[in-house]
């Protein structure tokens, strides 16, 4: 097998990875953080790259004999997921949802919550994917970026949809067709996380916002609007409000984009560019109105009935965590039989309840309600079809494209 080498990441990947795991959505982990603070733990896509010279991608798992898989012999299936990602008894002592599988199946799950971060986790399987060796999980959850990196470079297996049918029927429209996945032939979602708009009513006199827009141009705004430092979420927001699709720009877009923020620097516009520690300021009042996570937005809600959100006409960027069967697994089988137990109705129901993210499965709200029918209400968690038809995806990087446009964004933001 020829060797491969990392690609080395550039001085402005570098410092996005850092903005990420220091105050971004990479620093957090997931419900604990999110009840205190912040939302979903994304690292920046493109960190912790392989150069596409010299890597041997694996066999395409769709390829693998079926003695490859040992579900029939060995009912049990290894999971990896970030921690507090998964509901659990109120006692602390149990898994329902879990434990309810196994009830079901015979199949005993063995849960292990040790992803803390996109690019740590990467850099623990990498060496075995590479070397075509089972990395002892047979299930993992992992952010679009590093979904779509594993699934090119030939380390994830191609699902088969018989033993899907649930997910193959419930995955809600906005997730079924990303660019790094098309027909989700290799992952399925775990939840997905909104950007959108978030404002304090008090400090906006009463008045909505709701446009890039507005943040960008409403004097009465001025110094008290602030962006994220995660540069998909920014720019992704400023391109849509520009008219342009985050799915397809151009670099001139993306320039474009750049120079409009600028303008909101240079006036004084934009107060600061925040991870998720906007939420105090949101909350005093210090910022009037900003670009947000809408995890953070559930939770500020709760205690401060000023919060407020709002969808742009344009659209919003949504991002996902993703359910992969990693290359060399040895109970795809079972591993699919689990991913397609979080797609039945009261099962993802009771997922969302505790989690509080975006729920990727349509019919969901009248099991949810049954739970709590605020939850079901809530289109942070249940988008309703106007809210999902505007969700948009920021397109996938070329790692050329990953630090001409990180050093730009760097530059706007002075990090």
């Amino acid at each position: 097998m020829e060797q491969y080498e990392p690609e080395r990441l550039s001085a402005p990947q570098l410092a996005a990875m850092r903005r990420s795991l220091k105050d971004g959505r990479g620093a957090l982990t997931r419900r604990s953080l999110l009840r205190a603070s912040g939302t979903g733990a994304l690292a920046l896509g493109g960190l912790g790259v392989l150069s596409a010279c010299g890597i041997p991608p694996a066999a395409r798992a769709g390829d693998a004999s079926a003695s490859d898989d040992h579900s029939a012999a060995e009912k049990q299936v290894n999971f990896s997921n970030w921690t507090e990602y998964m509901d659990v008894s109120e006692d602390e002592k149990s898994r329902p949802t879990l434990d309810a599988f196994t009830k079901r199946t015979g199949i005993e799950v063995k849960y292990t919550e040790d992803i803390n971060d996109n690019v740590e986790f990467f850099g623990k399987i990498k060496p075995q994917l590479a070397a075509g060796q089972d990395t002892g999980r047979d299930l993992i959850i992992v952010t679009d970026w590093l979904a779509a990196r594993i699934i090119r470079l030939g380390w994830a297996q191609k699902l088969d949809h018989a033993n899907l049918p649930h997910a193959f029927a419930t995955l809600s429209a906005q997730f079924r067709r990303p660019d790094w996945d098309p027909g989700r032939a290799y992952s399925y979602p775990w939840t997905g996380i909104p950007t959108v708009i978030a404002y304090n009513e008090k400090a906006t006199g009463g008045r909505k916002v709701d446009s890039v827009t507005q943040l960008l141009d409403d004097p009465r705004l001025k110094g008290k609007v602030s962006f994220l430092s995660e540069m998909r979420d920014s720019v992704g927001m400023t391109l849509l409000d520009m008219g342009k699709d985050p799915g397809s720009f151009t670099d001139a877009d993306f320039d474009a984009a750049i120079g409009r923020m600028q303008k909101g620097v240079d006036t004084k516009q934009i107060r600061r560019f925040t991870g998720n520690d906007y939420t105090a300021d949101l909350s005093k009042g210090d910022i009037a109105a900003c670009v947000a996570w809408a995890g953070d937005i559930i939770q500020l809600q709760a205690d401060n009935p000023a919060i407020k959100f709002s969808i742009p006409s344009a659209g919003y960027i949504t991002s996902s965590d993703n359910m992969l069967v990693p290359a060399g697994a040895r109970h795809k089988t079972n591993a699919e039989k689990l991913m397609d137990y979080y797609y039945e109705l009261p099962v993802a129901a009771q997922l969302a309840a505790y989690i509080n993210y975006v729920c990727p499965v349509d019919g969901v709200a009248g099991e949810l309600a049954k739970i709590d029918e605020s939850m079901a209400s809530n289109t942070l968690i249940l988008p309703d079809k106007a809210m999902a038809a505007k969700s948009r995806a920021f397109r996938s990087l070329e790692p050329d494209e990953e630090t001409a446009y990180e050093e730009k964004f760097a530059k706007l933001i002075g990090a």
